[in-house]
C-alpha cells in the first residue's frame, strides 16, 4: 500500500468510495451520488488552492483518500481547515484511516496551518475514536442539525491544534 498525491486517473476510485459513503452511511449528509466530472472539479479546485488530495493505493486500486479545505470562507479562518478521510469498506481495519489522517495533518503543518477541524456524525464512534487517538478533542455537539435515512443526525466537532504534539 502506498500513500501518494491523487492523480486524475484516481477519480473513479475516489467516486466509488464517496458514493458508497453517500448511499450506505451517515458520513456524508447528502443522498445524491457524485459523478466523475463533479469529483474531478472538486479535486482540481483543491489542488489549485494548494490543498492536498491524498490516496492510499494498492497498485491501481484506490483503498481510501483524504483531503482538507477551507473551514469557513472568511479571512479570519484562513489558518483553520476542515478535513475528510474515507476508506473503502473492504479495506477498513487495516490502519489506512490513521495513515491518511496523519498524512493530511503533516501536510497542514507543513503549510503552517494552525487548527484542523473534523465534523463527524455523533454516532460514528469509530471515526471519533480514530480522531481522539490522533490528538483531536471534541469541542462541540450540534444536536439534530442534519437529516438522512429518515432520522435526525447530531454533528460532533473535533479539532486539533497543529502545533501540539
Amino acid at each position: 500500500m502506498l500513500l501518494r498525491d491523487a492523480v486524475d486517473a484516481d477519480v473513479p476510485g475516489i467516486v466509488d468510495i464517496t458514493n458508497h459513503a453517500i448511499l450506505h452511511t451517515t458520513a456524508l449528509w447528502t443522498e445524491t451520488p457524485v459523478t466523475n466530472d463533479v469529483r474531478q472539479r472538486w479535486m482540481d479546485d483543491r489542488r489549485a488552492r494548494g490543498f492536498p488530495v491524498i490516496v492510499a493505493a494498492e497498485g491501481e486500486t484506490i483503498l481510501g483518500f483524504a483531503s482538507y479545505g477551507d473551514f469557513r470562507p472568511f479571512e479570519g479562518f484562513v489558518n483553520t481547515v476542515e478535513h475528510s478521510v474515507y476508506v473503502r469498506p473492504d479495506a477498513q481495519g487495516r490502519g489506512l484511516g490513521r495513515q491518511l489522517l496523519d498524512a493530511v495533518i503533516e501536510r497542514a503543518r507543513a503549510a503552517e496551518l494552525h487548527v484542523m477541524v473534523a465534523g463527524i456524525e455523533a454516532q460514528n464512534t469509530a471515526s471519533i475514536a480514530l480522531h481522539r487517538r490522533a490528538g483531536f478533542v471534541q469541542t462541540g455537539l450540534m444536536p439534530q442539525v442534519g437529516r438522512k435515512f429518515g432520522r435526525w443526525l447530531d454533528l460532533a466537532f473535533l479539532q486539533k491544534n497543529l502545533h501540539d504534539t
